[in-house]
């Protein structure tokens, strides 16, 4: 039975048309690509801020950060360590680089410092990666759209489910350029905060103990305390112990930061090197507190669907059948009127944030590191024709994202990785070689073009080899036993083999820094 009322989808359709009218708003006056994928660098500091925060959240803190929480421990959320650790190198040692290049990308900084062909090779890895990584936020937000439409997780309904996302995200993101998406991002990171701590008065409304009792209870679930929030244990296959979060997961992140154009073309669009690198620090503030609301839905879930021994009367009558939907089936069946509409547009707006801002991201890459210097090479491109490749480009990669969505609902099933591991381990396929490459360009006078596309190539190679089920093989083949590697390592790995790949290189060319 679908519980979605009228005043629900009136909410909903509303919202798409708001945010599709946002888009062409800021269609006019768009002139080229400095003005389409950089908004003239010219964007507010707080709204880039926010842009950032809403970019990283995105489907999978949504339905990924609930779903962990609901059946493990809360640990993760002490990933905020790593976080700001990342911040402040990304901000002080890449961003200024990125800067003093002038350049329209990240990777353009790369055909600067080792050549021309070292863009090439960096910016089509990132097409790459991202592909796979904003395919996975896509499909788990398709999750959602799924169960609201059909009521189960089917393939044929998923497809459909991602579908109407892209079309959606496309129309606009082709209107507006990246104006567009940084301001819908800021709407969209008011209204995923707004309905997150909805869910939360709800929940602790219907919970028919005090707030002390439900600590207590989460820290004795089954054996388990769910409030834990350090493993200070040493284990390799533990995404979330204390060595972790400081060391691998700090390295993730300067990746996420620092070389992923998904998250530098916001920071690039600040008027200044300053601002961009203030608005990567506070980022990271704002996002630990916006992360810890879905983490705290999670656990109050645990004990609403979980626990109906305490519930008693109150208990929900919605038998789960799948972890990865425990957020949807509770708002669509268990919140009231209007703040299920709510929360629905929290959930679509966060997976709209992730297509937006891929689809821009990678059509700026495709167009100014790819297109353009190809293009110069005959003849000099104007500023129309710019805008219109641009717009050809956002509408090309919107396609083919899609395509990965699908591809990601399929890779998720056989990994056996709970949403929000999968959709983080999956970006380091392309964020291994790019760091490693990055870091050699701004720490060492070392590299070149050959060994910048050989660092990539290993990166992807390396992180390949790690995956469950090829390592637990090769392990299993080579030392008799079983290896199982978490996520956040598969980076240092990666990243250590990229960088000294990259480094054995002699310069060819002087460097930038």
């Amino acid at each position: 039975m679908n519980h979605v009322h009228i005043i629900d989808w009136a909410l909903l359709i509303l919202y798409f048309l708001g945010v599709v009218g946002l888009g062409f708003l800021f269609s006019r006056k768009q002139e080229g690509v400095n003005s389409f994928f950089l908004a003239r660098r010219n964007m507010p500091t707080w709204a880039v801020t926010l842009s950032i925060v809403a970019t990283s959240l995105s489907a999978g803190t949504y339905l990924g950060n609930v779903q962990y929480t609901y059946n493990g421990r809360i640990i993760f959320i002490s990933m905020a360590l790593g976080n700001v650790v990342a911040a402040l190198v990304a901000s002080f040692v890449l961003i200024p680089a990125y800067y003093k290049s002038g350049c329209t990308t990240a990777y353009g900084y790369l055909g600067k410092r080792f050549g021309v062909r070292s863009m090439y090779a960096a910016s089509i890895s990132f097409l790459f990666g991202r592909l796979l990584a904003a395919g996975a936020r896509v499909f788990i937000a398709a999750i959602a759209v799924s169960v609201l439409i059909y009521g189960d997780l089917r393939l044929p309904h998923l497809v459909v489910a991602i579908l109407l996302l892209g079309t959606v995200a496309t129309i606009y993101t082709v209107a507006g350029g990246i104006k567009a998406v940084i301001w819908t991002d800021v709407l969209q990171i008011f209204v995923m905060s707004l309905a997150g701590v909805l869910c939360i008065i709800f929940l602790l409304d219907k919970i028919p103990l005090s707030t002390g009792e439900i600590i207590n209870v989460l820290k004795d679930a089954d054996g388990v305390n769910k409030l834990q929030l350090l493993e200070f244990k040493f284990d390799l296959s533990d995404p979330y112990t204390i060595w972790s979060l400081f060391f691998a997961i700090a390295i993730f992140d300067i990746a996420q930061l620092g070389v992923d154009q998904d998250l530098i073309q916001r920071v690039l669009t600040c008027k200044s090197r300053a601002r961009a690198s203030m608005a990567m620090i506070a980022s990271r503030l704002v996002h630990w507190p916006v992360t810890l609301i879905f983490a705290v839905i999670g656990l109050l879930l645990y004990i609403y669907y979980g626990r109906p021994d305490i519930m008693g009367d109150a208990a929900s009558s919605v038998v789960l059948a799948d972890t990865r939907q425990v957020f949807v089936d509770f708002m669509i069946h268990d919140l009231p009127v209007g703040v299920r509409g709510l929360a629905l547009i929290g959930l679509f707006a966060a997976a709209m944030s992730s297509f937006d801002s891929s689809a821009n991201s990678m059509a700026s890459s495709f167009v100014a590191d790819l297109y353009l210097p190809l293009k110069h090479k005959q003849t000099t491109a104007s500023a129309k024709h710019e805008l219109k490749i641009s717009r050809l480009a956002v509408i090309g990669m919107g396609a083919v994202l899609t395509l990965f969505a699908i591809v990601a609902a399929i890779m998720q099933t056989a990994s056996g990785l709970s949403l929000i591991d999968f959709a983080l381990g999956v970006m380091t396929f392309a964020y291994a070689g790019l760091l490693g490459v990055f870091l050699t360009g701004t720490l060492t006078k070392r590299g070149n073009e050959t060994t910048v596309v050989a660092a990539l190539v290993a990166g992807v190679i390396s992180i390949l080899l790690l995956q469950p089920f090829i390592l637990g093989r090769l392990s299993t083949a080579l030392f008799g036993f079983e290896m199982e590697l978490a996520w956040p390592w598969w980076m240092v790995v990666g990243g250590t083999i990229s960088f000294i790949i990259c480094a054995l290189g002699a310069p060819d060319r002087k460097s930038l820094t």
